[in-house]
């Protein structure tokens, strides 16, 4: 039998234990994944389902619109030798309330994008011919529900009732609003002709002198 040191310095070493990595700490709950409102309790025999809402909050501000592909490209086309129109259209998209209603007045939007009046209603009138936006009344526009809509909840205008429970606004649908328009009788042809099933949104071609196509 043989004999070895006694201090174990021969002994066979155990493996050690696997070292355990370092966890990235958790990042902070934010808007996109905090868990939100209370537990709900479902009777006996029920279930429930959870799906996204038809908005987001993750847009920048946290307003947004919904707006129609065909239109942003037929526009670009359309008023491609006159990019004015454009900018003016741009802001009217961004300042639509729930509805597509834009309160502001010829001189609210030169005052907005610094430019005269004159300019401002030249551009309205533009867009109103080609059934991209109506006049409402005084001061308060419409843009086109098929080309441009924001949706949430619609406060009734004047001589409307609230058709929703709680006195809440009334919750905007895009099919109602263009039902609404096509049985309007005041609404302009040009208007009702873009928010018309299959609507077809055609530019005129035509050369500037310079071998540019232009509507």
């Amino acid at each position: 039998m043989s004999s070895g040191p006694l201090d174990g310095s021969s002994a066979p070493k155990l493996p050690g234990a696997p070292s355990r990595r370092r966890r990235r700490p958790k990042p902070p709950p934010t808007a996109y994944n905090r868990s939100s409102g209370p537990t709900i309790e479902l009777p006996a025999g029920h279930a429930a389902q959870v799906f996204p809402v038809g908005s987001s909050t993750g847009f920048i501000g946290e307003a947004f619109s919904m707006d129609s592909l065909e239109f942003m490209r037929w526009a670009a086309v359309r008023y491609d030798s006159d990019r004015f129109v454009l900018v003016v259209l741009f802001h009217l998209m961004g300042s639509q309330k729930p509805g597509g209603l834009i309160e502001a007045k010829h001189e609210d939007v030169a005052e907005d994008l610094g430019y005269s009046r004159p300019h401002i209603s030249r551009v309205f009138t533009v867009l109103e011919a080609d059934g991209a936006l109506r006049r409402l009344q005084r001061g308060l526009y419409q843009l086109n529900p098929a080309a441009s809509l924001r949706g949430g909840l619609r406060e009734p205008r004047k001589g409307e009732k609230k058709r929703s429970k709680a006195g809440m606004g009334d919750r905007v649908e895009q099919l109602d609003l263009l039902r609404e328009i096509m049985e309007d009788p005041d609404a302009p042809e040009a208007f009702r002709a873009m928010a018309a099933p299959g609507a077809k949104l055609e530019v005129r071609k035509e050369s500037d002198g310079e071998g540019k196509a232009t509507s």
